[in-house]
């Protein structure tokens, strides 16, 4: 490392003031301060208050918190492969095989989301003449875990790069944006490109292969959604789904654990819920969203229950929990301290909201079986208003307190 440091320094007069590459200055300083810690120290004299947490930390512990559900996700990208071709049932069979299709395809997307994002941070800052931030570090990685397998990588590069400049950097770069960057450039390619984000056939690569017979590709939401169209319990429905299949695909249990079709990283319940352990033992995230968020979609699964119009409003509550990415955006989206409501009895109502909202985007939208996409930007868009009215009514009950 001495090496590299010595490099670094013998460089940085060619970035600095009068160098000839002044105008890169701050591209050299977030490579610097990416492999280093800075050499900056305050001139300030007196008492100073001191923290170990600052944004770069803060962002890597969201990345370690997504870890458990990246590794999954690799390994069930290859299951999906070797289940809906028939080579492999067992979930450890051909396990080599299985990581090594999952890595092929998932590292890709990786690197063109870090890649296309990067640039377009070092760019503004370039242009705006403003150290890099490291709020990306997060982004880059919770879009390719929101993304089936099988997406393009253009789709992906084109996606990050629109949700980076419009959900972000128009409003001010990192701690000034509105919407979760993330889930713009979800958003992005579910409108712009349904057909690779959407449907049955973009969850589980085949490659050169045919899939079995019994074999759709359906995720656990689309057969609950069919069952509700076709009046059929969503239980039976999955049942016999798993019996055509000859497979456990969507029993309860194996919906928790994750091995089922879905994006990348927003199939296993369980990989969130260490996730969630992880960032609420660090402070990072907030337990009133996380907790809230949940109960409001089993709240509103009962509610659904009780007007049942239909057999996908009649499935038990628990289940949405488990089907599609409610955890994972729970844990991971909604809880973005930028995004998210900053009052504690705001992130109640905001939780509780993005998870009820979830619940009936689901069952009452036939275009749409998931939810937790459009809830979780939609409360992103009124959590500046819970805010404003919860500080409102406090200084209400103080200013009565105070006349009394």
């Amino acid at each position: 490392m001495k090496f590299l440091r010595d490099l670094m320094d013998k460089q940085r007069p060619l970035f600095e003031k009068g160098g000839k590459l002044e105008s890169l200055y701050y591209a050299f300083e977030a490579g610097e301060t990416f492999l280093f810690s800075p050499k900056h120290t305050t001139g300030i004299k007196g008492a100073q208050v001191k923290d170990a947490i600052d944004l770069k930390r803060m962002m890597i512990t969201v990345v370690v918190a997504m870890i458990p559900a990246l590794l999954f996700g690799i390994y069930n990208t290859g299951h999906q492969h070797f289940l809906a071709v028939g080579e492999a049932a067992g979930l450890w069979d051909n396990f080599g095989d299985k990581l090594l299709i999952g890595l092929q395809l998932v590292l890709p997307i990786i690197i063109v989301s870090y890649a296309a994002g990067g640039l377009v941070e070092a760019a503004f800052a370039v242009i705006r003449k403003h150290p890099i931030n490291e709020g990306f570090l997060v982004t880059g990685m919770l879009i390719p875990l929101v993304v089936p397998a099988t997406t393009p990588l253009w789709q992906v590069a084109l996606a990050t790069v629109f949700a980076v400049v419009i959900a972000k950097e128009v409003f001010g770069g990192t701690g000034m944006n509105i919407l979760n960057v993330a889930m713009t450039a979800r958003a992005f390619l579910y409108f712009a490109y349904p057909a690779q984000i959407s449907g049955d056939l973009v969850w589980t690569y085949l490659g050169e292969k045919t899939a079995v017979d019994g074999f759709s590709g359906a995720t656990a939401l689309a057969v609950a959604y069919n069952a509700g169209v076709d009046g059929v319990p969503v239980t039976e429905a999955l049942a016999s789904h798993n019996t055509a299949i000859g497979s456990d695909l969507f029993s309860f249990s194996n919906m928790f654990m994750g091995w089922i079709p879905g994006s990348i990283g927003e199939t296993s319940t369980l990989m969130a819920l260490i996730g969630a352990v992880i960032l609420i033992a660090t402070g990072v995230a907030s337990w009133k969203i996380i907790v809230s968020g949940f109960a409001g979609a089993y709240a509103m699964g009962l509610v659904m229950n009780l007007l049942a119009v239909n057999e996908y409003m009649a499935m038990p509550p628990q289940y949405h929990w488990v089907m599609g990415g409610l955890a994972f955006g729970i844990v991971f989206m909604a809880t973005d301290p930028v995004s998210a409501s900053q009052t504690e009895t705001g992130k109640w109502i905001y939780g509780l909201m993005i998870g009820m909202l979830t619940v009936i985007i689901r069952v009452t939208n036939p275009a749409y079986p998931e939810g937790i996409m459009l809830a979780v930007l939609f409360m992103n868009v009124f959590a500046p208003l819970i805010d404003y009215y919860v500080v409102k009514a406090n200084k209400t009950r103080r200013l009565q307190r105070a006349t009394v």
